[in-house]
């Protein structure tokens, strides 16, 4: 079958080729799906880069991505929840990463059906997003009510965070720039602040929860911003210690600022490296068909021009997701 495979390390044009690779084989609880569309994001463009080579190691050369709408053509004999011609959605293990490819093979903990009316290109721009996103607020416990601060709400997790958060009842702020303003208040957000005109910490205070998408300085800005005793969680940020215990890091400490910000403020601070899981996608699922969330695409190309799609990526300018068309 054909697949985008990184085989260095390095520069976008410079490190990916298409290369021809046997199909997956199928495990007991795997699942194959004959891709139909997938979709790209930061974390694909920074392990082009080199720059994950010590948190995620892989071998080259590596079918890229995670994402992956499409049909189920081959189940595990373990497997009862799918049959053969299910429409699926999913983000794949990180063991099973390679959906830029004609097929992929998934443990079905991290599959769902697909939402019934929607594209079977939206819905791949969906998991990994809609996963941080869910993942991260419910970190949090967003409830009803809460004031919530998702910072970049034009991008691919804060445009669905933006609508999760307003489906729990929350109150919205978020960041954007000036040319995204209108179109990120059709996404549900109570106040939009135009991050080039106004300055953000003038206009949140007292937020129940910060949901860091954007790192360096606005991870420690953002308990000048949250309550005493709320919570900020970050998906770009140091990590905490706990999570670092993770990955096997037994001396990491969290940065003395970050740690004595969060003793001032008593509020809680956690990285959330966002991990597959099914039964969240059918969460989303439900919420896509009852209409609370929406897909946002930025735009869909061929599976043949996509490293231009990751070129497109890397500029840092879409507004979405970018969704990449295999069948």
């Amino acid at each position: 079958m054909n697949a985008l495979q990184l085989i260095k390390y390095g520069e976008i044009k410079d490190g990916l080729t298409f290369n021809e690779v046997d199909k997956p084989t199928v495990r007991a609880n795997d699942v194959l799906i004959e891709i139909k569309a997938a979709a790209i994001n930061p974390i694909d463009k920074s392990i082009i880069l080199g720059n994950l080579q010590s948190l995620l190691p892989i071998p080259m050369p590596s079918t890229l991505a995670y994402d992956v709408s499409g049909v189920v053509v081959e189940k595990g004999e373990q497997v009862n929840k799918f049959q053969t011609g299910d429409l699926v959605y999913a983000r794949v293990p990180q063991e099973q990463m390679g959906t830029l490819a004609e097929f992929v093979s998934v443990n079905t903990v991290a599959v769902s059906k697909k939402p019934g009316n929607i594209s079977f290109e939206e819905a791949a721009s969906i998991p990994l997003a809609g996963l941080t996103a869910l993942q991260s607020l419910e970190y949090a416990g967003i409830k009803q009510n809460d004031k919530v601060l998702i910072h970049a709400g034009s991008g691919g997790v804060g445009s669905l965070a933006i609508q999760y958060a307003k489906s729990k009842g929350a109150f919205v702020y978020t960041t954007t720039s000036t040319n995204n303003v209108e179109w990120v208040k059709k996404l549900g957000a109570d106040r939009v602040i135009d991050y080039k005109t106004e300055d953000y910490k003038s206009i949140v205070n007292q937020a129940d929860i910060v949901f860091d998408t954007l790192g360096k300085h606005y991870t420690a800005e953002a308990f000048e911003v949250v309550k005493q005793g709320g919570k900020v969680v970050s998906v770009v940020g140091p990590m905490d210690e706990e999570s670092a215990l993770m990955f096997g890091m037994t001396d990491y400490k969290l940065p003395e600022e970050l740690a004595s910000l969060s003793r001032d403020k008593n509020a809680t601070y956690k990285f959330i490296f966002m991990h597959p899981n099914g039964a969240h996608l059918e969460e989303i699922k439900s919420l896509i068909e009852d209409e609370k969330i929406k897909p946002i695409i930025d735009k869909v190309y061929p599976f043949s021009e996509s490293i231009d799609a990751f070129v497109h990526l890397a500029s840092g300018r879409a507004k979405g997701k970018i969704v990449i068309k295999i069948y």
